[in-house]
């Protein structure tokens, strides 16, 4: 009996795998442009905690996806991803141009599917957009229908059946997986050898990634070498291989970065905080161009200077900022022009501030927002067109308290950095370092609950403080920094 109902059972589920038609890995990517468009990290730039959240969530999304073409690959956990999706702008026949910039909204699903097709299907309804363009593929939305009522639902065995036969349960096994919450402790258990696996497997390309890094920035008497985005390790080799070729060339070019940082990022030129900026996706010949015009961006920064000043003379002294972590990355030519047209609308209004008044406390510039607003760091947030009279009081009337959340800055960054040191010491680890989108109190209150566990698994260790859980293809362990 056990023999026959086993040899049905597979039978039919062959049956429904043949009739349903499969999308390929190339189809899933071209049907999911739409979802990309909506969540991608770049458009979110001037949020960068909502920029974070969809780099985090897109990474194990791309790890769900490439486990479902592994041949042979059964083990599927329930996944819960998190995106923040850019609102549609009605009527807009271009896919690319078809999402705002102004609004977005939060959308989290579980993927628990287990092929493509439904996957790229969940995820498209879940963030309520079409699926019609589907159907051009070369796969058929209907039999995956047919398919998963089929799979789904073909037979309902009585409780009884997996009791006799010992099979389990489908359903009871995915809610059960839905019911328990992820603890630091299992989420560890369950992923610690992967990460091990891959961290030592990455260790010899770290340490050529620190040789190449000193020996190119002693050669070019270089700050800094850093990078934008959170590329592999791998990735910022062949990015450093490629400057070292660049260097053996020897362009005459190459002495104008004496004393500055070098950033990798997605495009060439010098950034708004005086960074040289170098796109990963030019060529050597751009690279060069870059090195050449630094004389004209170094004057023109001499000008941004100026203009910052400037400003802060006719606001009492305050101090104009640009924050990489919290504001979009821009270039030296953008931020000028954005520094320019506020200080003539200040040159216009002629606001009585008192000189000095106001010195000792922080602003940036957004051009995002229409309102003032004071950060929990203790620096204003202004708008490149907030009315000047609005301004004025705001600044005024929030002075005091910018001036105690400056202090508690302080505070809690010497706080924080003793507790990185405390956390890395007595848990043994290698690295410990947080992600831009993760606030010093939220550091300091995860740091303060690791000291108090036991966590013999972190030894050795790269761990990330982050929002989400991940293992990154280094190695590195993502855990949220409210971990449970």
């Amino acid at each position: 009996f056990y023999y026959f109902v086993r040899l049905c059972l597979e039978k039919i589920l062959l049956q429904c795998i043949i009739q349903s038609r499969t999308l390929s890995g190339a189809d899933a990517i071209h049907a999911l442009r739409p979802f990309y468009f909506a969540v991608h990290p770049d458009f979110f730039g001037q949020h960068p905690k909502e920029r974070a959240v969809n780099e985090n969530s897109l990474k194990r999304l791309n790890g769900y996806l490439e486990n479902l073409q592994k041949p042979g690959f059964r083990s599927f956990k329930p996944t819960q991803l998190t995106f923040y999706v850019r609102e549609r702008e009605p009527n807009s026949p271009n896919v690319q141009e078809s999402f705002s910039t102004s609004g977005f909204r939060a959308v989290s699903f579980t993927l628990h599917t287990r092929d493509l097709l439904s996957t790229v299907l969940d995820i498209l309804n879940s963030c309520s957009l079409s699926t019609d363009h589907i159907q051009s593929l070369n796969v058929s939305s209907q039999p995956h229908k047919e398919a998963k009522s089929t799979l789904n639902r073909p037979i309902r065995w009585d409780k009884t059946y997996y009791a006799f036969t010992g099979f389990k349960d489908p359903e009871e096994e995915l809610e059960q997986a839905q019911r328990v919450e992820t603890t630091l402790t299992s989420w560890l258990d369950d992923n610690e050898a992967s990460a091990v696996k891959k961290l030592q497997k990455s260790l010899p390309l770290r340490k050529e990634l620190e040789r190449l890094k000193l020996e190119l920035s002693h050669q070019l008497q270089l700050s800094d070498i850093r990078w934008q985005r959170s590329w592999g390790i791998a990735h910022r080799c062949s990015q450093l291989h490629s400057l070292g070729r660049l260097v053996q060339q020897g362009p005459e070019a190459l002495k104008n970065v004496k004393g500055r940082t070098l950033v990798f990022t997605e495009r060439s030129g010098m950034s708004a905080s005086g960074h040289i900026m170098l796109g990963t996706m030019d060529v050597h010949h751009h690279w060069t161009k870059i090195f050449e015009r630094l004389p004209n961006y170094y004057k023109l920064q001499k000008r941004l200077l100026f203009l910052e000043d400037r400003i802060s003379q006719l606001l009492g002294g305050i101090q104009v900022m640009y924050v990489e972590e919290l504001q979009p990355l821009l270039t030296l030519e953008e931020y000028y022009d954005t520094l320019h047209s506020f200080c003539n609308r200040l040159l216009d209004s002629r606001l009585p501030f008192h000189p000095h008044s106001l010195r000792g406390l922080q602003m940036i510039l957004e051009s995002d927002r229409y309102t003032p607003s004071l950060h929990e760091f203790g620096h204003f947030a202004i708008p490149t067109v907030c009315d000047p009279a609005t301004l004025q009081w705001f600044i005024i009337a929030k002075a005091q308290e910018a001036r105690e959340n400056l202090r508690r800055k302080e505070e809690m960054m010497i706080t924080e950095k003793e507790l990185i040191n405390i956390s890395t010491e007595r848990l043994s680890l290698d690295r410990l370092y947080k992600e831009p989108s993760v606030s010093s109190a939220q550091m300091i209150d995860c740091c303060t609950r690791l000291l108090e566990e036991s966590l013999p698994y972190l030894q050795g260790m790269h761990l990330c403080i982050s929002h989400f859980y991940s293992v990154l293809q280094d190695g590195d362990l993502c855990i949220p920094w409210n971990w449970k």
